[in-house]
């Protein structure tokens, strides 16, 4: 599938890692937790650093960000271990971002832990979420509401190490409220907000919620985990808001990832980075340069 750009670089931003035959354990993955990203049979194998280069071949991928992959949270330092083994081994992942609790009582000493390992660039730890637009979780723990949860963000500044932010398209507007709270935060939207509902009526909530945490300028964007339930990855399906969400973060603050191999539900990666250079076709050299791996390079502080 690729035939365009074969020499353009590309960090990717966005993927994860699993051994299964291994000691860390994975819950979502026999739970079907997250079912509405479609049949991930496929995925429920073991996916290391060959497969992913299998799967990248026909591009020219530099760099990686491996992203906590939702393991056992008690074996969130071990997860962390398992990735710096890894990419001693092979060369890959680059930069880690891992996971930690903001409101336990060893939130600290944990967060500490993860910011000593030299691969570990930031931290992904996630709100509860409503089951969908109208239902709201205000008032429970970890909400986007919850003065602890949010107060304990500092703790991420304190230690150097950026928030990855993974709400749906619903929350958008709240976090951003957290968000403003914590100028000093380098904080990067994971999927593009999620837009899993492509009504009109529902793009429509999910573009004041992406203006909002636009209008932080701390606040950057990945542009991944594009699944709709019960659709293909098409261009049909997706260009329009690929090009919008550039258009609201500004090239500037937007970076591709694969979300691999979750994503691989929907498409390959080959076919996925395809469709991400052809849409921005049409854009200056430079910018493209950002948004496949400069951005990604300078956000994660990865060394050239």
């Amino acid at each position: 599938m690729a035939d365009i750009d074969e020499d353009l670089g590309i960090i990717d931003a966005h993927h994860h890692l699993w051994d299964l035959e291994g000691p860390l354990r994975y819950p979502w993955l026999e739970s079907g937790e997250h079912s509405w990203l479609g049949d991930y049979s496929r995925i429920r194998r073991s996916y290391l650093p060959g497969e992913y280069r299998r799967d990248t071949a026909l591009h020219r991928v530099i760099a990686t960000v491996h992203v906590e992959a939702e393991c056992d949270r008690s074996q969130q330092l071990a997860e962390t271990e398992w990735l710096t083994r890894i990419a001693a081994e092979t060369g890959m992942p680059n930069a880690i971002v891992a996971h930690a609790w903001v409101d336990t009582e060893d939130a600290e000493e944990i967060i500490a832990a993860q910011a000593a390992n030299p691969l570990v660039r930031g931290i992904r730890t996630k709100p509860v979420i409503a089951a969908g637009l109208g239902h709201s979780v205000r008032g429970q723990r970890r909400s986007l509401q919850d003065p602890a949860w949010r107060g304990g963000l500092d703790l991420l500044t304190k230690y150097n190490l950026s928030w990855d932010l993974r709400v749906p398209w619903y929350h958008l507007e709240e976090a951003a409220e957290v968000c403003r709270e914590h100028p000093g935060l380098r904080t990067v939207l994971n999927h593009a907000g999620y837009p899993l509902d492509r009504s009109k009526q529902q793009l429509a909530v999910w573009k004041r919620g992406m203006e909002a945490l636009a209008s932080c300028p701390h606040v950057w964007c990945k542009i991944s985990g594009l699944t709709v339930q019960g659709e293909p990855w098409t261009l049909a399906m997706n260009g329009a808001l690929i090009r919008e969400t550039i258009g609201i973060f500004g090239v500037d603050r937007c970076m591709f990832a694969s979300n691999y191999p979750v994503d691989g539900v929907k498409a390959s990666w080959d076919w996925i980075f395809s469709q991400f250079k052809y849409v921005t076709a049409g854009l200056p050299e430079g910018d493209r340069r950002k948004l496949f791996a400069q951005n990604a390079r300078t956000f994660y502080r990865i060394d050239p």
